[in-house]
């Protein structure tokens, strides 16, 4: 009677777990569940890329009908498109905070797939390091591209406009790399409140304050990021005195144009104000103040780069901080 045996099954390699699985396994979730997130910024950046592109057009066409170094007198039109689209692209960080930062772990928390998800064979930090590396990888390529483009349309009228100004937050924040920074930031920042209170609504409401308080901080002390220059004249302050002349594209600072006594000190506008209506009165009281001419202070346009790339290193600490702080307490205390 044979004896039958059974040999081993053998192992090929088609039926060896793939190492590459659990990785991209989780990045296609993240992808399935944020996707009409990240489908909704990707058409919004190439639209929008497209809009700017076609007004950018309209400008450079109609700045070759009139060569000459000054604008044309009725250039606003154009001008005030650019200033209105560099207000919208402005609210980038606080969609990127509201839409895509707050919901991104309090939605999992909240409907306990993030419990499901590293129960398996997904540990805690390679879900949150790939739930947080996908939505800011595609912030930063957005927000990247859109301020790319918003500067090439900016250029051909950046050092002839004067009532461009630089240090507003329509061109200062969404230019150079502002706009990946400050998005990158308040993005952190939704999803670290996100985690803690763990309730997809009440993270957006909390998120937008937060975004609203941290904008209102950064336009009250963007500027000091700056070194103030000043220019003085020392011709007496008389009829036919002339005021201190700012280097193009400078933007001034403080209270206006002060006056400058022989001794170097500043007196503010309202000095011998009561004297205004008189022009000689006014003269002889300035004089009798010691005053020998003007002051002004301003900040040069050549400044605006190196104020970005300060602010950014700024923001993208602090972001780093919170990515810190998120992973750490994720690992211990996210269930």
């Amino acid at each position: 009677m044979t004896k039958l045996t059974h040999a081993p099954a053998r192992t090929t390699p088609d039926a060896r777990p793939s190492r590459k699985g659990p990785r991209f396994g989780l990045i296609w979730l993240i992808w399935r569940q944020h996707r009409a997130a990240f489908w909704t910024l990707l058409a919004l950046t190439l639209l929008t890329t497209l809009a700017m592109i076609y007004l950018r057009g309209q400008l450079t066409d109609y700045l070759a009908t009139s060569p000459q170094k000054s604008l044309p007198p009725d250039i606003e039109k154009y001008t005030g498109r650019l200033f209105s689209v560099g207000s919208y692209l402005g609210y980038a960080p606080i969609l990127a905070g509201v839409l895509i930062g707050a919901p991104l772990i309090a939605g999992d928390l909240e409907s306990g797939t993030a419990k499901l998800v590293t129960s398996q064979s997904v540990s805690r930090l390679r879900w949150l390091t790939t739930k947080l590396a996908m939505p800011a990888a595609l912030i930063a390529l957005s927000t990247t591209v859109l301020g790319a483009v918003f500067t090439w349309w900016w250029n051909p009228v950046r050092s002839r406009a004067d009532n461009l100004d630089w240090t507003s937050s329509a061109f200062f924040d969404v230019t150079g790399i502002m706009p990946a920074a400050y998005a990158l930031l308040t993005f952190t920042v939704g999803a670290a409140i996100g985690m803690l209170l763990r309730r997809t609504l009440v993270s957006m409401v909390v998120t937008l304050g937060t975004v609203v308080a941290i904008g209102f901080i950064w336009d009250r002390f963007r500027l000091n990021l700056g070194h103030v220059l000043s220019v003085t004249t020392h011709k007496g302050v008389g009829p036919d005195a002339r005021q201190p002349e700012l280097p193009a594209g400078a933007v001034q600072q403080g209270q206006g144009t002060y006056f400058l006594t022989d001794s170097g000190t500043r007196l503010d506008w309202t000095t011998c104000l009561d004297k205004m209506e008189n022009t000689r009165a006014h003269t002889s009281c300035l004089e009798s103040k010691h005053v020998i001419g003007y002051a002004a202070d301003y900040l040069p346009a050549s400044q605006m780069q190196p104020m970005q790339w300060l602010g950014a290193v700024i923001m993208l600490t602090v972001t780093a901080a919170i990515v810190t702080f998120i992973v750490v307490w994720g690992r211990k205390r996210l269930f």
